[in-house]
């Protein structure tokens, strides 16, 4: 599928993303990468595709400057990156072909954290959430102010994940949902486990994202 490379100038920093354009106006789905991923991350792109052709427009984009990166530290920041993806999101609110859509945040790893953090700061702009292989645990403070659908998807060969979704599910108090992907661990790179992964999110979106 066809994307964007666009420049989104913040707070003095311009970061760089990818835009996937849908001719359907039902959603806009922004995504939250984890640490060490970006942009140019395989297997959130492959989802983006998907959603794409089910009618979603998406936001790839790098949460750090490449400068910033260098920081390995930088990269488990949870507050840091939950101010990034605040700053994206209000300006994608500000693009006109962007601002009449509902808003839907989908995190990997880390990067579920951050949209969590970020849904509560941000309210009714947030329609849904969708975690793949996340640490929503990395969120616990707030989780129980959290009132957006939220669908927590998790490798069934994923260990301990399974259990710090499990116990961050427990703490949700709003619309949730846990799901367990037979034969798939981590990155769900097993044959298909990706496009179960979107099937899923695409569900999601369609339900709760108004």
């Amino acid at each position: 599928m066809d994307y964007k490379a666009i420049n989104i100038p913040i707070k003095g920093i311009v970061l760089k993303g990818r835009l996937r354009s849908a001719e359907s106006k039902k959603g806009f789905i922004i995504f939250s990468h984890g640490s060490g991923s970006s942009r140019l991350s395989s297997r959130n792109n492959y989802v983006a595709d998907l959603l794409q052709q089910d009618g979603f427009s998406s936001l790839l984009f790098d949460l750090l400057t490449e400068e910033e990166d260098l920081i390995y530290d930088n990269r488990f920041n949870i507050e840091l990156l939950t101010e990034r993806l605040i700053l994206v999101t209000h300006w994608v609110i500000k693009q006109e072909a962007m601002y009449s859509m509902p808003i839907g945040f989908f995190g990997a790893s880390t990067g579920a954290a951050s949209a969590l953090f970020a849904a509560v700061a941000l309210g009714e702009k947030i329609g849904a959430i969708v975690s793949r292989g996340g640490r929503p645990d990395l969120a616990q403070p707030i989780l129980d102010a959290i009132k957006v659908p939220t669908l927590l998807i998790v490798g069934g060969n994923d260990g301990d994940v399974i259990a710090l979704n499990q116990i961050a599910y427990a703490n949700l108090r709003w619309i949730k949902k846990l799901e367990l992907i037979e034969g798939a661990t981590h990155l769900f790179s097993e044959p298909g486990k990706l496009d179960t992964v979107a099937k899923l999110t695409s569900n999601w979106f369609n339900t709760y994202l108004k």
